[in-house]
């Protein structure tokens, strides 16, 4: 018999409805395989197991009624530690927050509770979500189940080594500027970046608010549908969420790509690109082709410089978010002195890593008075071209499709430049500097790594990049691989 955690949701939710298992057996499964190999990987900062437990029975009560039951009802999932748990520590992978238990529920887990879902726990990140790989977390970095001498990407890639191991059934992220789909493509998974405002933000803990966005990681296009829209629609508590209707994802699922016209951008074959990742993604776009799919080449002049735009607005937005941290309201707080601004100094010194500290200095910088316009100014400027270019791209194209990464997974250790760590998101900046929505599928296999897609669709689309990633699917066996090393 299959192993209960190497389900997909979608056929564990079926034999749940079916009463053939149960959801206490099916968390039990999980928590085991926990126990089995998290020591490995490391991806959680909190396992719940009696919280999960506990939720299983409610679970299993509700499908003993036959009510209130939910495609998500008694299945087991990882939360991202940046996303309010009411009562539950919620560290956002920082010393600053360490002992901080919020006293309110994100939106995004009140609607996962309406569900009737089993948190079995909270995951590791990149501290505040500034990373790409996960060892900028304050307490241990993350360990890609592919390889464990491996990163799994950042800054969700505690999110992403739950589900890649068999821990979480799915898992929720954040994506600023690709960390869903980054950890994604180097993790074999299918990870969503919804479009901006699509997904409530209240209760996400703020790296760059006009960039954040909670969306799902899973091992298939069924199961991603199925956790965006456990979470998607308006929030009033969010005045940047969208009042526009929801769709129905699962229902988009069609698998028939004719005459579907997806463009390929010239500008995101850049230098620096491992050739195993280019021959994997343009043997994927031929493969798109033969399902029907019109594809042709499409320029994104702007994109070039997200990168640089992005490392200044991004900063920036972290620089005002993060001066709450004072040491005063909630947090760590030094208090080793009785002087003021010693205490906040000190607070700040001790509770933010290094890379938090870099991104802060850099934020602050951009933002002085004698350097807004040479530099957050233009930046700005620089994010509405890019936004245009994505707007006339989408007037020939109905989705794009580029690498998710320029690299498999890395060694530990590996990068030490941040510059050439910022690189890793060349290809993912530019959607959330346009607030478009893409995703990352898995693609297929270089040197016994994984390599990630990308697909890119217009703004609440994310009804067709689904419909694309289930075509892709069905006709290749990419996304059922599972790692050998555990």
């Amino acid at each position: 018999m299959t192993e209960l955690y190497h389900l997909s949701i979608t056929e564990a939710g079926e034999l749940l409805r079916q009463k053939k298992i149960s959801s206490v057996e099916l968390t039990q499964a999980h928590l085991e395989r926990i126990r089995a190999v998290e020591p490995k990987v490391k991806a959680f900062t909190l396992v719940t197991d009696e919280l999960a437990l506990e939720q299983a029975r409610e679970a299993d009560k509700r499908f003993a009624r036959g009510e209130n039951l939910h495609p998500l009802t008694g299945i087991p999932l990882a939360i991202k530690d940046v996303i309010a748990t009411k009562g539950i520590a919620t560290t956002c992978g920082s010393r600053m927050l360490e002992n901080f238990k919020p006293p309110f529920d994100a939106t995004v887990m009140e609607k996962l509770h309406d569900a009737g879902i089993v948190m079995v726990g909270k995951t590791n990140m990149d501290e505040f979500a500034m990373g790409s790989s996960t060892e900028h977390s304050a307490f241990f970095p993350t360990k890609n189940p592919w390889d464990l001498d491996r990163a799994p990407g950042g800054s969700s890639g505690g999110s992403a080594a739950a589900v890649a191991a068999g821990m979480a059934m799915g898992s929720y992220g954040s994506d600023t500027g690709g960390s869903i789909r980054q950890p994604a493509s180097l993790c074999n998974l299918v990870g969503l970046k919804p479009t901006y405002g699509r997904v409530s933000r209240f209760g996400l803990v703020a790296f760059a608010s006009s960039l954040d966005q909670i969306g799902p990681f899973a091992r298939n296009a069924r199961d991603a549908a199925l956790l965006l829209q456990a979470i998607a629609g308006h929030d009033e508590r969010d005045a940047t969420s969208s009042p526009q209707s929801v769709q129905d994802y699962t229902g988009a699922l069609t698998g028939d790509l004719k005459g579907m016209r997806i463009g390929v951008p010239e500008e995101y074959w850049v230098e620096g690109t491992q050739p195993g990742v280019v021959s994997a993604v343009k043997a994927n776009i031929e493969r798109l082709r033969e399902l029907g799919a019109e594809i042709s080449p499409v320029s994104l002049p702007h994109t070039k410089y997200g990168v640089a735009a992005y490392y200044i607005i991004a900063p920036a937005e972290a620089s005002a978010n993060l001066s709450r941290y004072d040491g005063v309201k909630y947090g760590f707080s030094y208090r080793d002195t009785s002087e003021m601004w010693e205490a906040m100094e000190k607070t700040r010194e001790y509770g933010f890593g290094p890379e938090v500290k870099r991104r802060i200095m850099l934020g602050t910088y951009a933002l002085s008075a004698g350097y807004y316009d040479a530099y957050y100014k233009q930046a700005e400027k620089v994010r509405t071209l890019i936004t245009q270019d994505f707007s006339r791209a989408f007037e020939q194209f109905d989705a794009l499709v580029s690498p998710a990464s320029p690299t498999v997974a890395f060694k530990l250790g590996e990068i030490s430049d941040p510059y050439q760590m910022y690189l890793q998101d060349v290809f993912t900046i530019p959607a959330n500097l346009a607030g478009i929505c893409g995703v990352s599928i898995p693609g297929g296999f270089s040197e016994g790594l994984p390599v990630g897609l990308q697909l890119l669709g217009n703004v609440f689309k994310e009804d067709t990049l689904l419909k694309i990633a289930s075509a892709f699917e069905a006709v290749t066996d990419y996304h059922k691989q599972w790692p050998a090393e555990l």
